[in-house]
């Protein structure tokens, strides 16, 4: 499938997608160094065999397709505090739209998925309750998800997942540059390690940006946070005008997630 087909066939009309956004992102090639393309999934389940079902075949099946087919690292992650159990979220980092489009095909067509008993499962036994999906491009201020050092050293970390939202596309744009001209820096600065950024560019609740942090524990999630909020540049950047919270955010979802068994970050 060519790009234009893709962008065509994605239904854009009544989305609020922004169709600059999804053609600057189809036009940045594999291995360019540009911006990352991410799928952002979460997988509603009910309690019982239904969660060890899906996590086997993300483990045995789907992560290993995914990465033949490029997609690394796949995370996996558990809900550690919020209202949503049981869930996972899944997120798959793409160097580029067309990577994404043509790894979830790739993905479909292989035999291990394929013939995974997940894959088969029938309408009186589903393999989920339901799954949404979000496309996201990372920001310009980081353009590459960052592995966590605690991946590496085999330490269960805690995660934050956290969704601004906009009153209107040109709000959310402020509040992408906000991060990009400073507030990225002052994360990595005061503690607040970032894992990726994300503007949403297909999903609900547009517009809307997605970032995720990594701590060792709640312990040092609040000191990190607390350390951020007092910083004297944080306090200035956050009340410049055009950059206030009441001019550009309306609503913050915050999610704590650990990484579920199989996942790579």
């Amino acid at each position: 499938m060519q790009r234009r087909e893709f962008l065509q066939s994605l239904g854009l009309a009544g989305l609020g997608v922004s169709l600059g956004s999804l053609k600057s992102a189809a036009a940045e090639s594999p291995g360019s160094g540009t911006r990352e393309i991410y799928e952002l999934r979460r997988y509603e389940l009910r309690r019982g065999p239904m969660v060890q079902r899906l996590d086997d075949f993300l483990r045995e099946a789907a992560i290993p397709a995914w990465n033949r087919a490029g997609v690394q690292p796949v995370g996996v992650f558990d809900v550690a505090l919020g209202p949503e159990s049981p869930t996972r979220y899944v997120l798959l980092p793409c160097r580029s739209l067309q990577h994404w489009l043509e790894a979830m095909e790739a993905c479909h067509a292989d035999p291990k998925v394929q013939s995974h008993p997940f894959f088969q499962a029938t309408p009186t036994d589903p393999p989920y309750v339901r799954y949404e999906s979000s496309l996201l491009i990372a920001f310009e201020g980081m353009p590459k998800l960052e592995l966590p050092p605690q991946t590496a050293d085999r330490k269960p970390p805690l995660f934050e997942l956290r969704i601004y939202e906009s009153h209107s596309d040109r709000a959310h744009r402020k509040k992408v540059e906000m991060f990009n001209v400073g507030e990225i820096a002052l994360f990595k600065r005061t503690g607040l390690r970032p894992v990726f950024f994300g503007s949403t560019l297909i999903g609900p609740r547009l517009p809307n940006l997605t970032y995720m942090l990594v701590f060792d524990d709640l312990n040092a999630r609040d000191a990190a946070w607390r350390t951020f909020v007092a910083d004297p540049e944080w306090k200035k950047l956050s009340n410049t005008p055009g950059y206030t919270d009441a001019e550009i955010v309306t609503n913050i979802t915050n999610h704590l997630l650990r990484p579920a068994g199989g996942s790579q970050i």
